[in-house]
């Protein structure tokens, strides 16, 4: 009893060390990628009977494998795409835990469970997992042994998958608000081109904000230029040409 309650403490700290450390994997990573390839990596490492384990996205009704720790966890997957049954879609679809034994799912998914007896494996467990806007998934364990998994399996993985959710839509939102603010600081200094351009052709040909507007647009659309590039181009000209008649130069 002591030693279960020994190794229940030890895979809370294994969690929740894993846990904490999703928010450094983005900074880590390079792309989505290579995130979820550490992510699948991890489940195994933290669930000690899974020895394969592979992620699942449908994006619109179709099914793939986004990143897998074994050649065999990505045939596992096909042969349910193919047939549109099994663990790892059922946990897609229905957002909810699949734990079964090979013998369990004999009369549920009997393809998957040929390529499964074929390769050896006996055991399967998924939870769902949201990846991004409009692309559902899951997290799948799959082991040699037929031991079924045991519920705190289940529960530890739906944990982390709970967590990889949160982290990946923290993410989201951050690289959302630095695209945001880079395009209105481009926004702001192409503004301020075009306002000092605008105010050059008003003095240089004495017309109103209105008409120093329409030179620019007229410009860029005679041109097939960028108004922003009409308009530096306009003052970069202007500048070079008062520096040239300047005393000295």
């Amino acid at each position: 009893m002591a030693a279960d309650n020994d190794d229940f403490a030890h895979r809370l700290d294994e969690l929740g060390a894993s846990i904490a450390d999703l928010s450094g994997l983005f900074e880590r990573a390079p792309d989505t990628e290579a995130v979820l390839s550490t992510v699948c990596a991890e489940a195994v490492r933290l669930v000690p009977e899974a020895d394969m384990a592979s992620i699942t996205t449908l994006t619109g009704g179709e099914a793939a494998t986004a990143v897998s720790t074994d050649d065999r966890a990505v045939l596992l997957d096909r042969v349910q795409y193919r047939s549109g049954e099994g663990p790892c879609l059922d946990a897609a679809r229905t957002g909810g835990i699949v734990r079964v034994t090979i013998t369990e799912a004999g009369g549920r998914w009997p393809e998957f469970v040929q390529e499964a007896k074929e390769l050896g494996v006996g055991s399967f467990l998924a939870a769902p997992l949201t990846i991004e806007d409009g692309m559902r998934g899951a997290l799948n364990l799959f082991g040699f042994g037929a031991h079924g998994y045991q519920q705190f399996d289940a529960t530890t993985l739906r944990l982390y998958t709970v967590s990889v959710e949160s982290a990946l839509q923290a993410d989201r939102r951050y690289q959302q608000a630095h695209s945001l603010a880079e395009h209105l600081n481009t926004a702001m200094r192409h503004r301020g081109v075009i306002e000092q351009a605008k105010g050059m052709l008003m003095l240089i040909h004495k017309i109103d904000e209105k008409a120093a507007m329409q030179r620019l647009i007229t410009q860029s659309q005679n041109t097939n230029v960028k108004l922003r590039d009409v308009a530096a181009d306009f003052v970069y000209r202007v500048i070079t040409e008062q520096s040239s008649t300047q005393p000295g130069t």
